[in-house]
């Protein structure tokens, strides 16, 4: 993942130094913000490559000598019979409406999508794995 945090990070600073250039000479808010929200979400990826790089190491796949085999088998654990799939997309649905019909609407679809989210975060949390 070395390779691809290096091409975030890239990205990451392309986006900084059209957000400067931008900003100096535009002075415009609207355009500016873009930029610098553009810059921060590659710079996220860039960290989450980054630090997936140094926690994992390399990847079969980023090795010229991998081979197939090393990285097949199970890809994760996904809970098969989990309900909070469900109740988060149900959050989602009404956080949607409430941008349409109100305010109080959004505040309860916000609750139960973060109730799901949690859920399914933590719902294994116990478990030893």
């Amino acid at each position: 993942m070395k390779i691809e945090a290096t091409l975030f990070a890239g990205v990451a600073g392309f986006f900084l130094v059209t957000d400067v250039l931008y900003a100096v000479w535009s002075r415009d808010p609207t355009g500016t913000a873009a930029l610098t929200i553009s810059f921060l979400m590659a710079l996220l990826v860039a960290f989450f490559f980054a630090t997936n790089y140094r926690r994992k190491g390399l990847r079969p796949e980023d090795r010229g000598d991998g081979k197939v085999h090393e990285r097949s088998g199970p890809v994760d654990f996904f809970s098969p019979h989990s309900i909070w799939p469900s109740v988060t997309a149900v959050g989602t649905a009404l956080l949607a409406l409430g941008v349409v019909f109100g305010l109080w609407l959004f505040l309860i679809g916000m609750g139960v999508a973060l109730a799901g989210v949690f859920a399914m975060v933590f719902q294994y949390a116990r478990v030893q794995g």
